[in-house]
């Protein structure tokens, strides 16, 4: 039998994906990209905000039109929506045969199993993260770079995120069982480590009494085949001069860090129930660049939240401006159902919050494509992606660049080139949020 995965959301779901492929692939079940192969379909959901609820659940029904015409044997849903949503799914689309919620993925085989044999239930909280005992995961993002999940859950309790009530309080992965993931990752052609979770900079506080990530980064370094490690979700308040010395001092460890503000207004911030204010975010934003002046930043922000007034998005604008960020994305405020920020009064009117973010994603396209123009005749690292044929160029990433998020240096090589390599780059032009080059050799 064949299993269609569906993933949905974010990276840190996406792990929890390959988890359960790896779980399944044990088993001796097969996998499929194409619904008509399918016996089994498995839709890992996110809820995050309302977009991406839309597209959860639009999914799990067009996975049920497939049960309902007998296409498929068994549809299972799991992650956040059935963690989140369990009665609403089992009254609405009962061509859904079994439910899991995010602590129960190591139970996925179970839970199919169950099902096949006609006794199918949910799996809703009854499970713990198991410890890693050094099985694979499928890794899914083409071989040469992979998410390590460092923890899970977050206590930060944000007014508009719902995260703290679907996925529960911080829980840091032992450290040991981190370094045997990567370990076997690297072993598996793992070129790049991505370390995600919720906010990668409290790593370890619930464990160890401390932050210890200044110390898993380091010991990470030391696996030999690792060549980038790379840091998403760093609340600014937790940035340590530690931390910042680590990512200095370690050669493996990309110039990029990823920091999430939502807004540079003190009274928006405050209501956000955020731990920073503008001048914090300047101070932290300066010190990095001050250590580490060839750093990449890539932040978020939060159009029109509950009670944002032309004032406060005044401040933010001009503090887009000067703060000059490498990388940046905007979403518009979505109200999610249990937040305290979704009662606040003076909700901020849809064209308003969508006029706002495009107004601070036009300014930033002009510091960016001002960036990427400045990068000319600049010799940078970089990592293959692939090729493209008709034009004749090689895609590849930079240190400035994540993958699905960022951009993208296109090269031209007069040899080969292999996905997953690392070459050196002269840029030669750019073109919007990305650039062009010609691959040098080490001399040159």
């Amino acid at each position: 039998m064949k299993i269609l995965f569906v993933s949905l959301g974010c990276d840190k779901n996406l792990v929890d994906t390959e988890v359960m492929l790896g779980e399944l692939a044990k088993e001796g079940y097969g996998f499929t990209d194409e619904e008509s192969e399918a016996d089994i379909v498995v839709v890992n959901t996110c809820c995050f905000i309302r977009d991406a609820k839309e597209e959860s659940i639009e999914t799990i029904l067009e996975m049920a039109e497939l049960k309902k015409a007998g296409q498929i044997r068994a549809l299972l849903v799991t992650g956040c929506l059935a963690q989140r949503y369990q009665e609403e799914i089992r009254k609405e689309i009962p061509e859904v045969d079994a439910l899991l919620g995010i602590t129960d993925i190591y139970g996925i085989a179970q839970a199919l199993g169950e099902v096949l044999s006609g006794c199918g239930r949910d799996h809703i909280g009854e499970g713990v993260r198991a410890p890693f005992a050094g099985s694979k995961r499928m890794v899914t993002t083409g071989g040469h770079y992979a998410y390590l999940k460092i923890a899970e859950g977050c206590d930060k309790h944000c007014t508009y995120c719902i995260i703290p009530k679907i996925r529960g309080k911080y829980r840091s992965v032992p450290m040991e069982e981190l370094l045997e993931e990567a370990r076997i990752l690297e072993e598996q052609g793992v070129r790049e480590l991505i370390l995600v979770a919720q906010e990668t900079t409290l790593y370890g506080v619930d464990l160890y009494g401390r932050k210890r990530l200044p110390e898993l980064l380091r010991e990470l370094c030391k696996i030999e085949g690792l060549h980038w490690i790379r840091l998403l979700y760093c609340y600014p308040e937790e940035i340590t001069e530690e931390l910042v010395q680590v990512i200095k001092q370690e050669r493996k460890i990309c110039h990029y860090l990823d920091i999430p503000i939502q807004h540079a207004s003190d009274p928006v911030l405050k209501r956000m129930g955020r731990r920073t204010t503008r001048e914090d975010l300047e101070r932290i934003i300066g010190m990095l660049r001050s250590q580490i002046p060839d750093i990449c930043l890539r932040t978020t922000l939060i159009s029109g939240f509950p009670g944002e007034t032309q004032e406060d998005f005044i401040t933010l604008y001009r503090f887009v401006n000067e703060m000059e960020f490498d990388r940046l994305g905007v979403f518009p405020y979505s109200a999610e159902e249990d937040t305290p920020a979704a009662a606040m009064p003076d909700q901020v009117p849809e064209e308003s919050k969508e006029k706002r973010r495009v107004e601070l994603m036009e300014l930033q396209q002009e510091i960016v494509f001002e960036k990427a123009a400045g990068r000319e005749g600049q010799i940078l690292e970089a990592v293959v992606e692939g090729y493209l044929p008709k034009e004749g160029v090689y895609v590849t990433r930079t240190y400035m660049d994540a993958p699905n998020v960022d951009g993208y240096l296109f090269l031209t090589s007069d040899r080969e080139l292999e996905s997953g390599s690392f070459v050196k780059a002269e840029v030669t032009g750019s073109s919007d949020y990305d650039l062009t080059g010609i691959e040098v050799t080490e001399q040159a």
